[in-house]
């Protein structure tokens, strides 16, 4: 998957398909994104490979109070991916709006819907959570070995 920034100065790619599409409702990313909610695909740091530019990474408060991380073009300011500090910088949250291929991205979950708006209407089957969820109850078992390799569980 190709990604890139508004002016096209940063470009990446991802080496591997997402570990899991996070579809976050929560206030904090209503805030962060000036929209509904944040799109997410959650992948192995070691994973994006730069094409083109270097992003800035900018220090921004966070829900949780550690802050998060999040790779900026140095020109036209779009969040291409984020670190939190629960992840760490081996693993980003990529945000799908910026991949060429995005009406493929699908979410996988839907999470802190407790605050979603009122008028969002999310699709019939999908798997939602009021707040976060546990991993070992949701993801496949490639993604959770992925992630276990990835921290060198």
């Amino acid at each position: 998957m190709q990604g890139r920034c508004t002016c096209g100065e940063v470009e990446f790619e991802i080496a591997v398909p997402p570990m899991i599409v996070h579809c976050c409702h929560c206030s904090w990313c209503q805030r962060e994104t000036g929209s509904a909610f944040a799109l997410n695909a959650y992948v192995e740091t070691s994973e994006i490979k730069g094409i083109k530019g270097v992003p800035d990474m900018v220090m921004t408060p966070s829900n949780s109070g550690h802050g998060q991380s999040i790779a900026r073009c140095p020109t036209c300011k779009v969040a291409l991916w984020s670190h939190y500090a629960g992840s760490g910088e081996v693993f980003a949250f990529v945000r799908c709006g910026t991949l060429e291929d995005r009406a493929e991205i699908v979410p996988d979950v839907h999470i802190f819907t407790s605050t979603k708006l009122p008028w969002v209407v999310l699709p019939e089957g999908a798997q939602v959570f009021e707040a976060f969820y546990s991993p070992k109850e949701v993801w496949s078992e490639a993604s959770l070995a992925r992630f276990n390799a990835a921290k060198g569980a």
